[in-house]
């Protein structure tokens, strides 16, 4: 006997009375898509089939099972955990949700910070719930929007933490309309110039065979000016995951527009994935670093993965002024004196060394951690990296204008107290 055939999946038949359990999955499924994952027919067809294989059973397997098949990128994992509580909630819990929300009763408890992917969970749950249907022959208001903010400038403002699946494809199309820095730096190599400044020797001789020497005319020369490399390493550990995406959305936009952008992601080890971000296509960009980084979401080695780079890779790609972004919030597990050291060797070997730490957004940021106080010495600039504002204060920074908000010494001042 064949299952129903519901989204273009046909639904095999699960033994588990008469219950509607596929059904559920195909809605799950559905639900996922909209949040942002990469889910096919296909896909839906394997999950019910999985959990055909197990049986129901403990929750926790129930999850593992639908996780598996779900879940293709690390990145995906906070928003199907999220999904997941919410779709598959008990009854109680509802009950509970529903009390909490009648005027009649007011709660008075403290809020609970908003977890990564909420609102794209939310967006692809409630969206059809939400759709108010339009008043006819509503009143003429007029508003005052002098001091209000345009959705632009909200969104500029917007944590990447909190966005929803189309804020972030909003915030990926400002990101590629981002004006990159325009920073430039003499080389010691010429090229010719009509500015009668200096004269060229060999470009003169050259000229003057042309003629058997009758005729001399000098010609002149200048300092060849070029972009310096970028360099970038970024932390993609468990406590950076909700960021990783975004940020590597960003290096993307570098590197398809600028010459000599080198990425490094690190975790518990260092992978070069300056090839893989080479793709025009960002998609498949990420998926040939997802398949060859194999520590992402894990722990955090600072200290050890800045020491194989400074042996392995700082004099091939810290050459001609190199400026260096180092993406991290600095919580190093093992000790920070190998970490101090390495820092101190890449702080010397190039010409700028940016931290950018998402931690920084919060108002009463101190720098207590251990990671945090070893690196904090041998940085130019400290700052932060959670939206887009950030971002094009960045991009202004590597342009040559500097601010003061980004000097690390109002942070060293707090770790002499």
């Amino acid at each position: 006997m064949t299952g129903a055939a519901t989204d273009g999946v046909i639904v095999p038949p699960i033994p588990v009375g008469d219950g509607r359990l596929a059904d559920n999955i195909v809605f799950f499924g559905r639900a996922l898509r909209k949040a942002g994952l990469k889910i096919g027919p296909g896909a839906i067809t394997d999950a019910i089939a999985a959990v055909e294989a197990i049986g129901i059973g403990s929750r926790d397997e129930f999850h593992a099972a639908l996780c598996c098949v779900f879940v293709k990128r690390h990145e995906d994992l906070a928003v199907f955990d999220e999904a997941f509580r919410l779709f598959w909630r008990s009854r109680d819990l509802v009950e509970k949700m529903i009390a909490m929300m009648s005027p009649v009763a007011l709660d008075h408890s403290e809020r609970q910070k908003a977890k990564p992917g909420s609102s794209r969970v939310s967006d692809a749950l409630f969206a059809e719930k939400r759709r108010e249907p339009q008043r006819k022959d509503d009143p003429d208001v007029e508003i005052d929007a002098r001091f209000t903010m345009s959705g632009n400038e909200l969104l500029r403002s917007m944590d990447f933490a909190q966005m929803s699946a189309a804020e972030l494809a909003a915030a990926k199309r400002e990101l590629s309309r981002l004006e990159l820095p325009l920073d430039m730096v003499k080389t010691r190599r010429f090229a010719t110039s009509h500015v009668h400044r200096h004269v060229d020797p060999r470009a003169t001789m050259r000229a003057s065979l042309r003629t058997g020497g009758a005729l001399v005319l000098p010609r002149y020369r200048e300092a060849r000016q070029i972009h310096p490399p970028l360099v970038v390493l970024a932390d993609i550990s468990g406590s950076m995951s909700q960021y990783t995406r975004i940020f590597l959305h960003f290096l993307h936009v570098l590197t398809e527009r600028r010459r000599r952008v080198h990425t490094f992601l690190f975790g518990t080890r260092l992978t070069n994935v300056t090839r893989q971000l080479r793709h025009k296509d960002p998609d498949e960009a990420f998926d040939e670093c997802a398949r060859l980084v194999r520590d992402w979401s894990g722990g955090t080695r600072i200290g050890e993965t800045l020491h194989e780079f400074n042996r392995l890779w700082s004099r091939r790609v810290l050459g001609q002024g190199a400026v260096v972004l180092m993406i991290t919030d600095g919580l190093e597990r093992e000790g920070v004196e190998q970490l101090a050291a390495e820092m101190d060797r890449l702080h010397r070997s190039c010409r700028r060394l940016i931290w950018l730490n998402p931690l920084l957004r919060f108002e009463g940021f101190e720098a207590r951690a251990r990671g945090v106080r070893a690196m904090l010495p041998h940085v130019d600039e400290f700052r932060t990296v959670h939206n887009l504002s950030s971002l094009a204060d960045l991009v202004a920074s590597l342009s040559g204008s500097r601010s003061r908000d980004a000097d690390p010494r109002r942070f060293l001042k707090q770790m002499t107290r």
